[in-house]
């Protein structure tokens, strides 16, 4: 017990005497020092501490031979305390300001790097993903045989897998709205809504993963919207519906909604073969 307070006495004193130490360095003037310590800072892996003496040296190191390494230090730093968005732009300002400096081509990839750690998951708004993939995208561009190549690679897949998640999510939304109404932007039912959103999605994403989810959803809104239709549409409706569950099947033959496609097509058949 006698020990453990011993420790924690030393603990404080310990972290009371560092915190005195970096204030006396972000309070001097003496910026050859400052920045010294603050390398030091970063090469510890205290990356909040050499933010903030960077942050205060970066115009003052502008124009200086330490000026380039000392914004990608800035940068880096900004990434490894996890603030992605800040180091973002940073990384960004390093590019613009030494398009051929010693650390460019890194600073190219952690733009699309620390968009990437920043994006939401694919229920929310999926801007920040559409600036990351532009940011990597632009990065292969000018790097054809880069460094990070397959690594950017392998997050422009992932990058569109949220986006095809974004998509497939919304397509289930406007199914399980069913006929629900005076919520469709699309100016017809939900189910209309989701064929749309779900047709547009295999449109642009042709390969994904998730095409026979699609597909599914599909199937079903196409034979939903015909047994809730008019009588003037209803054959031409089911025809449709018929037609989407032979394709499906064709398509996917082995999957868990044959049975479903099955049985849609033989209700479908009720009303198309008279």
């Amino acid at each position: 017990m006698k020990k453990s307070f011993i420790a924690s006495i030393c603990a404080v004193f310990l972290l009371s005497n560092c915190a005195h130490e970096f204030n006396q360095v972000y309070k001097t003037n003496d910026y050859a020092y400052k920045y010294e310590y603050a390398k030091e800072c970063f090469a510890k892996g205290k990356f909040v501490r050499a933010t903030t003496l960077l942050t205060d040296l970066i115009t003052l190191m502008k124009g200086t031979d330490n000026g380039e390494e000392c914004l990608y230090m800035l940068a880096m730093s900004q990434y490894c305390s996890k603030d992605y968005e800040g180091a973002a732009q940073t990384f960004a300002k390093y590019y613009q300001s030494y398009p051929k400096g010693k650390y460019a081509e890194m600073a190219e990839y952690y733009v699309g790097q620390s968009l990437y750690m920043s994006t939401p998951e694919p229920r929310l708004d999926q801007s920040q993903t559409i600036s990351a993939i532009a940011a990597f995208q632009e990065y292969l561009d000018i790097y054809p045989d880069a460094k990070m190549k397959q690594m950017a690679q392998q997050r422009l897949f992932d990058l569109q897998d949220k986006l095809v998640k974004k998509e497939l999510y919304s397509a289930r939304l406007y199914y399980d709205l069913g006929s629900y109404f005076n919520n469709c932007s699309y100016g017809g039912n939900n189910y209309e809504a989701c064929i749309i959103t779900a047709q547009n999605a295999l449109k642009d994403y042709p390969f994904t993963k998730l095409r026979e989810d699609f597909s599914v959803l599909i199937m079903k809104s196409k034979y939903e919207l015909a047994a809730q239709s008019v009588d003037e549409k209803k054959l031409e409706r089911y025809q449709d519906a018929e037609d989407e569950c032979y394709g499906f099947i064709n398509e996917y033959p082995d999957s868990k909604y044959k049975e479903t496609a099955e049985r849609y097509i033989a209700k479908c058949k009720t009303i198309t073969k008279d």
